[in-house]
């Protein structure tokens, strides 16, 4: 996976995750030990939205985020985005998924106008996209001036004491539990590797700034293995 790049790369990762869809939002909730839904509580309280707010939930998924828009805003607009159709096919059979309008969309080229969105948000895309820098340029395009971006990721983990046991986890006790449960655990060997090779925190923060967000800052979560950023 590591030696993919552009459409290559996209295949790989559009492929895998239809291959998972249906048992993707049992094992998040295993992984993380339930605690991803506590995440993404915090992460849409950042967009701090006003009623009727027009939201974008980018690399939706199944639409975990894009439904704690709702419980939060129950009158924002949400837009549910990602670019495997298995996911959204998922999404749109769970419980309200009529209240959030789904769209098959590439993260590097949305199918939006300029200003188009109040708030913009999405987990654990980032470090799944092609071209990082080109993602951040559109979700800043797609932005009206003074909306907000509020990202959550994997991080690299950020203290040696604790990386033994964060490797332990990630490289064999998910892709076990992705073997038991979906049956494949060659997709759940690729989060511990792309979270390996993603930026840590502060890059990140650097990369939201050069893109054009400003009073970008992040919180660590989950021993260090998880980041909340928003600006």
């Amino acid at each position: 996976m590591s030696h993919l790049r552009g459409e290559s790369r996209a295949r790989y990762v559009r492929d895998m995750f239809g291959r998972i869809a249906r048992r993707y939002d049992l094992l998040n909730t295993m992984i993380t030990l339930g605690q991803h839904r506590r995440w993404r509580r915090m992460t849409v309280r950042r967009l701090q939205l006003p009623p009727g707010a027009r939201v974008l939930d980018l690399g939706a998924g199944t639409g975990d985020l894009a439904f704690e828009v709702l419980r939060q805003q129950p009158t924002a607009r949400v837009t549910a985005a990602d670019f495997t159709p298995e996911m959204l096919a998922v999404g749109r059979e769970r419980q309200g998924g009529r209240k959030l309008n789904w769209v098959i969309a590439d993260a590097l080229n949305l199918p939006f106008a300029a200003g188009t969105f109040d708030g913009v948000t999405s987990a654990f895309l980032m470090r799944n996209v092609g071209d990082l820098d080109r993602a951040l340029a559109e979700k800043h395009r797609v932005l009206r001036p003074g909306g907000g971006l509020a990202l959550l990721e994997t991080t690299p983990p950020r203290t040696r004491l604790l990386r033994p046991f964060v490797h332990l986890h990630f490289r064999w006790i998910i892709p076990l539990l992705g073997r038991l449960l979906a049956g494949d655990a060659e997709s759940y060997r690729y989060l511990p590797a792309s979270t390996a090779a993603f930026l840590d925190c502060e890059a990140l923060a650097a990369r939201m700034r050069a893109a054009g967000f400003q009073g970008v800052s992040f919180s660590i979560h989950m021993l260090g293995t998880v980041a909340i950023h928003w600006g």
